[in-house]
């Protein structure tokens, strides 16, 4: 949440969803050169979660990643978001790696598309 998200917008892919002309989530990817496509941020406001706002912006990072070529996609969350890495789960990413960075400890999750 520390982000500079005017550079964010400038430098990657990012995607928002509107409730009544009002911004309720965000998505943003990466293409950091690598085999995967990096789903760095998907949020929704609190006020409008569990109203299927998260799974269509999950369910959009996952069909940009195929359009692009790419046979995977993945993220990461900090360890303590077990509320995450298990909703991430249910979605059919699976952890790979855990790893200590900038001070936090990661966990890393990735999914397989189907080409």
């Amino acid at each position: 949440m520390l982000d500079d998200y005017a550079a964010v917008v400038d430098q990657h892919a990012v995607w928002v969803i509107k409730h009544d002309g009002q911004v309720v989530g965000l998505l943003v990817l990466i293409d950091k050169g690598l085999p995967s496509l990096l789903l760095d941020n998907v949020a929704v406001h609190p006020d409008f979660q569990g109203r299927g706002y998260g799974r269509r912006l999950m369910e959009l990072a996952e069909s940009e990643a195929q359009r692009r070529g790419f046979a995977t996609i993945h993220l990461y969350t900090h360890e303590l978001m077990t509320e995450n890495i298990a909703l991430y789960a249910r979605y059919g990413y699976a952890e790979f790696e855990r790893r200590r960075e900038h001070g936090l400890n990661r966990v890393y999750m990735r999914k397989m598309l189907s080409m």
